[in-house]
């Protein structure tokens, strides 16, 4: 610019000024002094041809300074348009236009927008599901507890109560206080799950062996409602893990199908590989799950029968520790629904 500037004030010079500037100056002079011609020369020769080169280069400054705005106020727009974008982003109302210049930048900004909604819903959403867990743990360990003082009270007024219905009501209150304390255990593994504070002892297992011990297990519980498990996999499969973690896993995935299936009929377990990955699935016939239930089936304390009560239902935390478990294994688990059909997908590497 300032070689630009110079260049200007040359072409100024010897285009317009050279040979008619002084008489162009002398006439000003005696046209606003009002001064006779030999006056206005003597002005002239005093003020501006013995102070050319300064004047020049004051002239030359001008120019520059002048580009210079013309150049930045061209330049600056765009960070006024920028702060304009930054308003709107604050603003958090609609998206952020810029002009086709900054397309780049108004990307950006839209995608910064997006993700800061995003975590603002999901502070939201975890503030939420916080009060959600307090309430329902509250609300969760009142009831056996309430049972278990209520009880004891009893046995404390009437002392002399008969040794049978002594015994059924320590029976009774020895029964609801392992409740409270399964329910208290689930909660503290639930959370050291979250804080991955657990230590996975991985081994080859031998998948289906692992498949048939669950079943033989769980059997007493899925024939109280007439229902039992039909187990189709190969013999010789097996998948890398934590032996005791998957069984968790297993077994609470075989339990909410059980609590879940329709009385008399037949839980499906199939294993297989399929791409890369070995594939567990556990398929009962119960109630078809709306599709915006499937992913919610997986928080903590969700129970899709709000009315069952938690010592029938659950604490609603194993479905939750099973997608923990299954994650720390670098796995998938997911649910599918349709038909009065749930299945429960499985994926390990």
């Amino acid at each position: 610019m300032a070689v630009v500037s110079v260049w200007g004030i040359y072409f100024i010079y010897k285009i317009i000024w050279f040979g008619r500037g002084a008489d162009w100056t002398i006439g000003v002079l005696q046209a606003v002094c009002k001064i006779d011609y030999d006056a206005a020369y003597s002005i002239y020769q005093q003020i501006f041809r013995n102070h050319a080169t300064l004047i020049w280069m004051a002239a030359v400054c001008v120019i520059f300074f002048m580009m210079l705005r013309i150049m930045l106020n061209g330049f600056t727009k765009y960070f006024v348009q920028i702060n304009r974008g930054i308003n709107a982003l604050l603003a958090e109302e609609g998206d952020i236009r810029l002009p086709s210049e900054l397309y780049a930048t108004e990307q950006k900004l839209n995608a910064v927008k997006r993700n800061l909604k995003q975590r603002t819903l999901e502070a939201q959403l975890a503030e939420q599901r916080k009060n959600e867990l307090v309430m329902y743990l509250a609300h969760d360990i009142r009831t056996p507890l309430t049972s278990v003082i209520g009880y004891l009270n009893l046995l404390e007024e009437a002392p002399d109560l008969p040794k049978e219905q002594r015994v059924g009501y320590v029976h009774i209150s020895l029964e609801k206080a392992y409740r409270l304390e399964k329910m208290v255990n689930e909660f503290f593994e639930i959370t050291r799950y979250n804080l991955q504070q657990i230590t996975l002892q991985k081994e080859q297992i031998d998948l289906y062996y692992m498949l048939v011990q669950l079943i033989d297990e769980m059997s007493p519980m899925l024939s109280e409602r007439g229902n039992r498990a039909e187990l189709l996999a190969d013999e010789d499969l097996t998948v890398y893990g934590d032996a005791d973690k998957l069984a968790r896993v297993f077994q609470n995935v075989l339990r909410n199908a059980a609590v879940y299936s329709f009385p008399g009929t037949v839980i499906v377990i199939s294993a297989k590989e399929n791409g890369g990955a070995v594939e567990i699935v556990f398929q009962n016939e119960g109630h078809t799950i709306p599709k915006e239930k499937l992913e919610d089936i997986f928080e903590k304390f969700y129970r899709l029968d709000e009315g069952r009560n938690s010592y029938t239902g659950g604490s609603g935390l194993g479905l939750a520790i099973a997608k923990e478990i299954v994650t720390m294994h670098g796995g998938t688990i997911t649910a599918e629904s349709a038909e009065n059909r749930v299945s429960f997908v499985i994926r390990m590497p």
